[in-house]
């Protein structure tokens, strides 16, 4: 005769185990199950996304694109084009998906959120450049239109993203792109950088360890089938036609140059004043804030005083006050020596450079 006690002690577990899976919002199942249309929801509007992106760009998309850039079977891409052709976001042709215009209402939407967000990452937080794409991939199917209105109002109403696209704005007008890629720059001229493109990811991030930052110059110096040398900052190299296609660029006024080479604070020897004519487009968010709020604007003299045992951090004499800055932050601040120009301390507005 089975024992009563184990046999209540078995049903209490069962019942547990059963509530802990079947139990309404809160229980395994409905997770998952809520998980999971997630999922669905997230890659329909990627697919939404992708068939936009290849509208603007002028490329054909198909289902084998489509199954790529979502990293789906060819049948679960078709799926998710049913889906979509039933919801009247896309039409479905012999040329291959296009969007309808509540599609595109829709692409503008996400696209809006994500450059709206990296323009946020960029400006008010620490989060390194690398991983703003990733960050943003993520809130633009997280927040609301009304989110990203309130998110538009805070920044001031930005224009662009920190990789230079037009963000849309809430009616979903968009300006046109402007100037060309550097594979096509002539030989001989100078240009300024315009825009990063942010996809694939590892291109983006070589371009940014290379030293590329939005509005920086460059010398095209020549041009090959399979690459582009440039020159700036005092250094020449290439850079291959792939990467090079990711970035967009426009001519300067003939005769001018890139900078051959900036002195930074870390040149600045012991004791000597030198004085500030800009901070690096590498600087962004909070550290670009705090430099700011100490004083460090155009023409402020600052002066090293005391360096640490190791070396970093060292401390400046900036405004009257002992500041202690580390090395990465001193290399971000442009400077000129004495003699160069007057030193006034004149508050200036500070200049963004390369």
């Amino acid at each position: 005769m089975p024992n009563p006690a184990l046999a209540l002690i078995a049903f209490c577990m069962l019942v547990t185990v059963a509530a802990a899976l079947l139990w309404p919002r809160t229980g395994l199942a409905p997770r998952l199950r809520r998980l999971l249309l997630l999922s669905e929801r997230v890659l329909l509007e990627d697919a939404v996304k992708h068939i936009y992106t290849c509208e603007r760009t002028g490329r054909t998309c198909s289902l084998e694109s489509l199954a790529g850039r979502l990293e789906v079977s060819r049948t679960r891409a078709a799926a998710l084009l049913s889906r979509l052709t039933a919801m009247a976001l896309v039409h479905t042709g012999g040329d291959g998906p296009t969007l309808t215009d509540e599609g595109r209402r829709t692409a503008l939407r996400l696209v809006r959120t994500h450059r709206m967000w990296e323009r946020y990452l960029a400006d008010r937080t620490g989060v390194p450049a690398s991983e703003w794409h990733d960050e943003a991939e993520h809130m633009e199917h997280a927040l609301s239109a009304a989110e990203v209105d309130a998110l538009d109002t805070r920044l001031g109403h930005p224009r662009w993203d920190p990789h230079g696209d037009p963000i849309p704005t809430s009616s979903g007008d968009i300006p046109p792109d402007q100037g060309i890629g550097l594979v096509s720059a002539a030989p001989g001229r100078t240009v300024e950088i315009l825009h990063l493109e942010d996809e694939p990811r590892e291109i983006y991030d070589a371009l940014i360890r290379d030293g590329l930052l939005l509005g920086g110059r460059l010398d095209v110096v020549a041009r090959t089938d399979s690459a582009v040398r440039v020159r700036s900052g005092g250094r020449e190299w290439e850079i291959d036609t792939v990467a090079a296609g990711n970035i967009t660029v426009q001519y300067l006024p003939p005769g001018e140059r890139a900078e051959t080479s900036r002195t930074t604070l870390l040149d600045a020897a012991p004791g000597e004043t030198v004085s500030v004519t800009g901070i690096s487009r590498a600087c962004q968010g909070t550290q670009r804030r705090r430099l700011l709020d100490l004083g460090v604007v155009r023409n402020t003299p600052i002066t090293p005083e005391l360096a640490s045992a190791a070396g970093d951090p060292v401390a400046y004499r900036i405004r009257g006050a002992l500041i202690a800055l580390r090395r990465t932050q001193a290399a971000w601040i442009h400077v000129e020596r004495a003699g160069a120009h007057d030193i006034d301390g004149a508050e200036r507005p500070v200049e963004e450079v390369a």
